[in-house]
């Protein structure tokens, strides 16, 4: 083969090992890694003793800066990352800038104190099409740079953008994804019942978290027509707490026009009515908007320095604070339509009062002052009896009818069978755990559900458990499933209740004819070593000793998650 082939085979081969190299290194998703490969590849394939990428966001400041060549301990001491000025910024948009000597350029400012020297340069602009990211440079190549550095330089800038638009596509997802399982959060506290403080608590907390930023804070009505901080989290939090909004402030634009709106600045701002936010940098506010109603003000704030919110923080933060300011508004409107609820139950039970029991009463009145006019008169008392017997029959009557509005009162689907009741509860915890738990009931060792079931099996359980303790086993249940929801951190839950008829004495004590176990159990994070032991599970232990019983709470056989055992004797 001729000199001139072998040469041509070289360069080949070397384009292909540079083309490997890059699409190897653009494959990657975690940036800083990605990009100190790519600084370190740019000095091995040129033989530059000195190599840097700089990343710079939309004002032309440097968000991620990699270099080889320098110590670590000179890095350290020169601070913070080079601007893209002098003669970084005179690097072209395509090409590359090539110099012998840039301490010859003229727009060459100096170096800062403990930089060490360097003469040949090499930079290109590290873009896709005409989205420039940042800077690939490289220096102090002994005999300088060739044009051969110059197409490995440019191929490495252009598979280094690919790499950075990658990773931030990516960032980009992952950011989006999060603002939207934490909008689901929200709304599933809201409609798990959660206090509402709670809920705009974790409204901050996790716009705070999600965003990346130092201070969240939501501008709620005050009184009057104020707009005040109500909700703030992070940095500075006491100091920006109760601040009323200025009618005319950022705040108060964003919800009257309801578009949000992004600073790059705040303590560069001109004009700032609120000193305390003076000591941030970038800030967002997104208008917590639902159907046309203003709820309020969405406040990200970040420290003087920090990087600003791009446009799909933006984006993401405004789609997230609509999602809860409608949670928020159908939160409300179902408050108002159980106030509406127990407001007709009222009615409905002085109807019921007064159709029934008062005009009972009434009429056993009347009987009774029949009967004394007529003893007045020395009537025989033998035929007063009928009539005392029968206002008797009426006050019976009335006191039982009072019973079932005062039981209706306390449950109201207490009339129903308590293997229903038992499935509702299991079907409303769905919401709370953020699956369906588990539900087994038994009777004499039979599941109600299985192909062992007798006809009579439900009809035996509300039989033998009656009113009063079959309320105690559905509130058993409901607290167990509060509590696996609230602390548990759980995948699993499984709640067994189980009917035993005429089991050993031991089960239920002197007299028992059985007993009723009810068991919770989760495969979540198991007991806190310092839980408060006067917690809602003390009312658990009250009503297990009321019937006589036991309750216990411990860890499964597995030796993972919590075990809640209730059981109480069935009485003879």
């Amino acid at each position: 083969m001729s000199p001139r082939g072998t040469h041509h085979e070289h360069d080949r081969l070397a384009a292909a090992d540079l083309l490997d190299a890059a699409l190897g290194l653009a494959s990657h998703l975690d940036l800083p890694t990605v990009l100190q490969r790519f600084v370190s590849a740019s000095a091995d394939l040129t033989g530059a003793r000195y190599a840097a990428i700089n990343v710079l966001d939309t004002q032309g400041r440097s968000t991620t800066f990699v270099h080889t060549g320098i110590d670590e301990r000179i890095a350290a001491v020169l601070g913070r990352p080079p601007h893209a000025i002098g003669v970084l910024g005179s690097i072209p948009p395509h090409g590359t800038l090539r110099l012998d000597d840039l301490t010859k350029h003229p727009t060459f400012r100096g170096f800062p104190p403990h930089h060490p020297p360097m003469g040949s340069f090499l930079g290109a602009a590290v873009r896709v099409r005409d989205r420039v990211f940042g800077y690939l440079y490289l220096s102090e190549k002994p005999g300088g740079f060739t044009d051969e550095d110059d197409e490995a330089v440019v191929t490495l800038a252009a598979a280094a953008a690919v790499a950075i638009q990658n990773a931030q596509v990516y960032a980009e997802s992952e950011r989006r994804e999060h603002w939207l399982r934490a909008g689901q959060e929200i709304t599933t506290m809201l409609l798990s019942g959660a206090e509402e403080e709670d809920v705009l608590a974790r409204i901050a907390s996790s716009s705070r978290v999600v965003a990346g930023a130092d201070t969240a804070a939501l501008v709620l009505p005050g009184l009057g027509d104020d707009w005040v901080m109500e909700i703030v989290e992070g940095v500075g939090a006491d100091e920006l707490i109760g601040t009323v909004m200025p009618p005319d402030g950022r705040a108060r634009t964003v919800l009257g026009d309801g578009i949000g709106l992004a600073v790059d600045s705040l303590d560069r701002a001109r004009a700032m009515r609120v000193e305390a936010m003076r000591q941030f940098g970038p800030a967002l506010y997104a208008p917590m908007q639902a159907d046309g109603r203003g709820v309020g003000v969405l406040v990200l704030l970040r420290r003087s320095g920090s990087p600003p919110f791009a446009p799909s923080d933006l984006a993401t933060a405004e789609a997230y604070a609509a999602q809860a300011a409608l949670a928020l508004v159908l939160a409300e409107a179902r408050h108002a339509q159980d106030v509406a609820a127990l407001l007709d139950e009222r009615e409905r039970i002085a109807r019921d009062l007064h159709d029934l029991a008062i005009q009972q009463l009434f009429a056993t009145g009347m009987q009774l002052e029949t009967v004394r006019r007529r003893a007045a008169r020395g009537v025989d008392p033998a035929e007063l009896t009928g009539i005392v017997e029968d206002a008797l029959d009426n006050v019976d009557s009335t006191v039982k009818q009072i019973r079932s509005i005062v039981h209706a009162l306390r449950d109201p689907d207490a009339s129903a069978p308590l293997a229903e009741r038992l499935r509702r509860e299991a079907s409303l915890a769905r919401t709370g755990l953020g699956f369906a738990p588990g539900l087994v009931i038994t009777v004499e060792g039979r599941g109600l559900d299985s192909a062992e079931a007798h006809d009579g099996d439900a009809g035996q359980l509300d039989d033998r458990t009656g009113d009063d303790l079959a309320d105690d086993v559905v509130a058993v249940v409901r607290e167990g499933l509060a509590n696996a929801a609230r602390h548990a951190r759980a995948t699993a839950v499984t709640v067994r209740v189980a009917l035993v008829v005429d089991g050993p004495a031991g089960d239920g004590g002197p007299g028992a004819a059985g007993h009723v176990v009810v068991e919770v159990e989760d495969d979540g994070s198991g007991l806190a070593p310092d839980r408060d032991r006067r917690s809602g599970t003390e009312n658990l232990a009250a009503r297990a000793r009321r019937h006589g019983g036991s309750f216990s709470l411990g860890t499964p056989s597995g030796g993972r998650g919590t075990l809640l055992r209730w059981l109480v004797p069935l009485r003879a």
